[in-house]
C-alpha cells in the first residue's frame, strides 16, 4: 500500500524515467536512444488527447446548433408507416403529448376522420401561443386562441357546418392557432360596447354550477332545423382571455355535451361513422356525434339485446355513473386531497367519458348518454387485452355500431345473422342503402371476459399512496371458491343471487323478432349484489321512454308529491290542491306521461330489491339466541347470536370499502305486556347507529350503544400525538391539513399499509362466523311472564354521517334509509317465572 501510494505520487519526469529502466532492462539499448523514446513516448498521448477534446468540442458546437430542415421533415418526431394501425397509434400519441383529449377521440376514428391532412397542424407544434388547459378545466371552456390575441380581442369561431375540426360544435377549444387559418376570412366583429345586442342574442345559458334548490335549471334546449334570415349564419365571436389568465369563457347557448332528443323509431347509430354535414339535422352536438360514432349507447345494444339491456340498466354497474352519493363523495374527497387525486374514481365509474376525456368537472347532465351509462355495453364488450391491477385503466375499443364486439362464447350468433343478412334485415354498415337494422360486423372469443380476472381492474383498487378502496379480488384470491374453481360470475350472474347454481339459458338476440341462438347460455346482468339506488326515479333505471326529457327537467319533476297521479291530478283540477309546476311540467298530459315512466322505473327498482334480499339471506346465516345462563326473574339476562358468513368467494360485507358499507344487527326485547324493554343497534334521529359518530350520541340526546354488533370496516388516521381515530376517508388531515395524495415513500409491504393511514377490518371473512353477545340487566327483568327476542340483520350501502360529511341532500339521506335491506328477522319467546 505504502509503494503504490509512492508510485501514484511521483512526477511526470520520474514516470518517464521508471519506464525507461524498465525498458533498458528488457531491450539492452542504448541509454540516450532509450531517453529520446521515453520522451516520445510520453508526448505523444498528450497531444492525442488534446486532438480529442478538440474534435469533441467541434462535434459539440456542430449538434447545439439549429439544425435547418426542410417543411416536409419539420415533424421528424411523428414517424408515419404504413400499415393504418400503427399510422392511428402514432396520431393518437402525438395529439395525447400535445394536450388535446378531445383530439384523442377523433383520432380513433382513423386517417379518415382527419381530413386531408394526417396530423392536423394544429397540433404540430407545442408554442407558448397554444393555451395548455391542466386538469381539472373542463374541455369544454378550454379558450380558441390566435396567436399573439391580447385579452380585449375578439375572434371569430368556426361555424357548425364547414369546421370539420370543431369537436365542440363551435365551442372555443384548444385547437385553434394561426398556421390553420379557414379558408374564408370571418368579417370583423364590432365590440359589444359599440353595438348593443339585440332581443333575441341575450345570454339565456343556464349556469353551469349546482342548480339551485327552489327553481331547478332546465337543460339547454336542442337546435331546431328552422330556416334563418340571410346574414345570420355568420360565426359568432366570443371575446377571448389571454392564454396565461387561464380565465374560462362563459359556456356556450348550446352545451358541447348537452344529451339530443331521441327520435322515435329510429335506429340509434344508423348515421355516418364520419363527421358530415348530417349532425346538423341530427340535433346533436359534435361531441356528442362524436362519442356515438366512437362508443355506442347502451340503448342501441337494447334493439336486439333487449333481455340483456333491461337486466343492465337497473344493475350497479348502470348506476356508477349515475349515484348522486359517488359524486358527492369523489368531490369531497378531491376538495379534502388538494385535487391530487384527480380523475381515478371516473376510470371505474364512467370509463367511457374518462376515453372521451371529459373532465371530472363537468357536470352529469351535460355529458353525452354513454358516459353517463357507467359500465355500459362496450366497458365491458369492447375490450379486447388482459388487465391486472390497473385501478380502472382499461381501454375501451372504439368503433361506431358496426364494429366488432367481445365474448366469452364467439360469434357464431353474429355470423348466421350475417349470413341471411335479407332473412334478418339487418346492415352491416352505413353506406348500404334501404331499411335495415345496424349490427356489429363479427363477435370475438375473449376468454378472459368469464373468468374472475377480468374483475380486478376495478374490484382491487388501491389510491395513493397505497390505502385500499376495493379488496375483493384480494379476498377472493384467498377464498375456498377461488381454490374450488368457482368465479365471480358463476354467483353474480347466475341463476339463483350469490349461490353458484349454474346459468339460464335463452336466445342470444331477437333480431327483427327472429330469435338467434336459442339455447345460448344466458349470464344475468343485474350483477346481483347489495347496492341501490337513490337517484331520482326518472334519470334511474335506465329507460328509453324517459329520454323524452332532459336529466335537468326530470329533476324537477316532483314525483313524491304525487304528480301524474289520478288523486293528485283530480284534487288540482277540482281546486282542492293549489300546485305551482316548472314551464316544462305544466302540461297535464306530460304529468301523467312523466308519472307511467316513474311507476315502470320503480317496479323495476322492486324487482332489484327482492335480488339484494335474496343474495344477502343465500351468503349469510344466523344461529340462536343461545342463553349463557338460565333465565330468572331478577336476574342478568346474558344471551347471544352466531353470525355466520356462507359465502365462500369474499368477506361480509365487501364491495367498495371507500363508501363504508353498514351491516349491523337490531335486538329488541318485548315484555309480559307487549312494551319495549331494551334494544341494540337502535338509531338515531338521522338513522345513524349510536356509535361515536351519532350526533345525537354526542349531543346526550341518545346513550350511546356499547353492545352494537356492527361489520363496518373503518379508516383510521394517525394524529400528531401518535394516536389514532376513526375517520370517514383515507386522508390523513391531522398531520397535515393540507394534505396531498402521493405515492407513499416505503413500500406499503413493509408495515402493510401506508404511514399514519390504516384500514381496520370487521367484516367476516369467508365461511367464518363471529358471536354477537348481549346482556340484559336484572332491573328490566322483573316481571314474570312470556318474553319476546326479536332480532334482525340491516344493510346499508352508506352511513347517514358519512353523507352528511360529504355534504349529502336531505332528500339523498332519506332514500338511504329507505332503502336499507333488513334480513334474517326471526323472533324467539321465552318464560321466566
Amino acid at each position: 500500500m505504502t509503494s503504490y501510494t509512492a508510485a501514484g505520487a511521483l512526477s511526470g519526469t520520474a514516470k518517464r524515467f521508471h519506464c525507461y529502466l524498465q525498458l533498458a532492462s528488457l531491450q539492452n539499448k542504448d541509454v540516450r536512444s532509450m531517453e529520446r523514446k521515453s520522451l516520445g513516448i510520453g508526448v505523444r498521448p498528450w497531444l492525442g488527447g488534446a486532438v480529442v477534446v478538440a474534435i469533441s468540442a467541434l462535434v459539440g458546437y456542430w449538434h447545439a446548433q439549429p439544425q435547418s430542415a426542410p417543411e416536409s421533415s419539420r415533424y421528424s418526431d411523428i414517424v408515419l408507416v404504413d400499415h393504418e394501425s400503427d399510422r392511428v397509434e402514432q396520431i393518437e400519441q402525438a395529439l395525447a403529448q400535445a394536450g388535446c383529449p378531445g383530439w384523442m377521440v377523433l383520432a380513433g376514428e382513423g386517417p379518415s376522420a382527419l381530413g386531408a391532412e394526417v396530423v392536423p397542424p394544429e397540433i404540430r407544434t407545442i408554442s407558448a401561443d397554444i393555451p395548455r388547459v391542466s386538469y381539472p378545466q373542463p374541455l369544454r371552456v378550454a379558450s380558441r386562441v390566435a396567436t399573439g390575441a391580447s385579452s380585449t380581442a375578439v375572434v371569430a369561431t368556426p361555424g357548425e357546418s364547414n369546421d370539420p375540426d370543431d369537436l365542440l360544435d363551435g365551442t372555443a377549444d384548444l385547437l385553434w392557432n394561426d398556421d390553420a387559418a379557414p379558408e374564408k376570412e370571418a368579417a370583423p366583429v364590432e365590440a359589444p360596447e359599440e353595438k348593443p345586442p339585440q332581443e333575441d342574442s341575450v345570454d339565456k345559458t343556464p349556469a353551469v354550477n349546482k342548480p339551485d334548490d327552489t327553481l331547478p335549471l332546465r337543460e339547454p334546449s336542442f337546435p331546431v332545423d328552422v330556416p334563418e334570415p340571410p346574414g345570420k349564419n355568420e360565426p359568432q365571436a366570443l371575446p377571448v382571455p389571454l392564454p396565461a389568465t387561464a380565465e374560462e369563457i362563459a359556456p356556450p347557448a348550446q352545451s358541447p355535451f348537452a344529451p339530443p332528443p331521441s327520435p322515435a323509431n329510429a335506429a340509434p347509430h344508423s348515421m355516418p361513422s364520419h363527421a358530415t354535414g348530417d349532425t346538423q339535422s341530427t340535433g346533436k352536438s359534435y361531441c356528442e356525434f362524436v362519442a356515438d360514432s366512437l362508443y355506442p349507447s347502451a340503448f342501441a345494444c337494447a334493439t336486439c339485446h333487449e333481455k340483456l339491456f333491461e337486466e343492465w340498466s337497473v344493475s350497479s354497474h348502470a348506476y356508477a355513473a349515475v349515484s348522486p352519493m359517488f359524486h358527492k363523495f369523489e368531490q369531497k374527497i378531491n376538495d379534502i386531497s388538494q385535487a391530487t387525486i384527480g380523475y381515478f374514481c371516473y376510470r371505474c365509474h364512467s370509463p367511457v367519458g374518462t376515453s372521451l376525456g371529459i373532465s371530472r368537472a363537468a357536470p352529469l347532465w351535460d355529458l353525452p348518454q354513454v358516459a353517463r351509462e357507467g359500465v355500459t355495453c362496450i366497458a365491458c364488450h369492447r375490450v379486447n387485452q388482459r388487465y391486472g391491477k390497473v385501478n380502472g385503466e382499461r381501454r375501451i375499443e372504439p368503433g361506431n355500431i358496426f364494429a366488432p364486439v367481445y365474448g366469452s362464447i364467439g360469434g357464431s350468433g353474429v355470423a348466421e345473422v350475417i349470413a341471411h343478412k335479407n332473412e334478418f334485415k339487418v346492415k352491416t354498415s352505413s353506406q348500404e342503402q334501404g331499411p335495415g337494422q345496424d349490427i356489429h360486423i363479427a363477435g370475438c372469443y375473449f376468454d378472459q371476459l368469464s373468468k374472475p380476472e377480468f374483475c380486478v381492474s376495478c374490484h382491487q383498487v388501491a389510491v395513493q399512496p397505497g390505502i385500499k378502496l376495493e379488496v375483493v379480488w384480494e379476498q377472493y384470491r384467498a377464498s375456498p371458491a377461488c381454490k374450488k374453481g368457482i368465479s365471480c360470475q358463476d354467483c353474480h350472474m347466475g341463476r339463483l343471487p350469490g349461490v353458484p347454481s349454474g346459468y339460464k339459458t335463452g336466445p342470444a338476440a331477437i333480431v327483427n323478432g327472429k330469435t338467434v341462438n336459442d339455447h345460448r347460455k344466458h349470464a344475468n346482468h343485474v350483477f346481483y349484489g347489495p347496492g341501490y339506488s337513490i337517484a331520482h326515479p326518472g334519470v334511474f333505471p335506465f329507460n328509453k321512454d324517459a329520454l323524452r326529457w332532459s336529466m335537468l327537467e326530470w329533476l324537477q319533476f316532483d314525483y313524491r308529491a304525487g304528480w301524474g297521479t289520478e288523486e293528485f291530478e283530480k284534487a288540482v283540477e277540482d281546486g282542492l290542491l293549489y300546485a305551482t309546476f316548472p314551464p316544462v311540467w305544466s302540461n297535464v298530459d306530460d304529468r301523467y306521461d312523466a308519472r307511467e315512466v316513474v311507476e315502470a322505473n320503480l317496479k323495476k327498482l322492486g324487482q332489484k330489491d327482492i335480488s339484494r334480499h335474496q343474495i344477502m339471506e343465500n351468503g349469510s346465516h344466523v344461529d340462536g339466541p343461545f342463553f349463557d345462563k338460565p333465565l330468572a326473574r331478577g336476574r342478568d339476562l346474558r344471551f347471544h347470536y352466531i353470525v355466520t358468513n356462507r359465502n365462500d368467494g369474499h368477506n361480509m360485507p365487501s364491495g367498495s370499502l371507500g363508501a363504508q358499507p353498514q351491516l349491523w344487527a337490531n335486538v329488541v326485547l318485548i315484555g309480559p305486556r307487549g312494551q319495549r324493554l331494551w334494544e341494540s343497534g337502535y338509531t338515531d334521529r338521522w338513522g345513524d347507529v349510536a356509535d361515536i359518530h351519532s350526533e345525537d350520541v354526542r349531543n346526550k340526546r341518545i346513550p350511546y350503544d356499547w353492545q352494537l354488533f356492527n361489520l363496518q370496516t373503518m379508516f383510521l388516521i394517525t394524529g400528531a400525538t401518535g394516536t389514532d381515530r376513526e375517520f370517514f376517508l383515507p386522508v390523513n388531515i391531522d398531520i397535515d391539513q393540507l394534505p396531498y395524495l402521493r405515492p407513499g415513500a416505503q413500500p406499503i409491504s413493509v408495515i402493510n399499509h401506508p404511514p399514519f393511514i390504516r384500514m381496520e377490518g370487521r367484516s367476516l371473512a369467508p365461511l367464518g362466523s363471529r358471536r354477537a353477545p348481549y346482556k340484559v340487566p336484572a332491573e328490566l327483568l322483573q316481571e314474570p311472564g312470556c318474553y319476546r327476542l326479536s332480532f334482525r340483520l340491516r344493510m346499508r350501502t352508506q352511513p347517514i354521517y358519512f353523507m352528511r360529511f360529504c355534504d349529502a341532500t336531505l332528500e339523498m339521506q332519506r332514500a338511504m334509509n329507505e332503502g336499507i335491506t333488513d334480513f334474517h328477522l326471526n323472533s324467539y319467546e321465552f318464560e321466566i317465572r
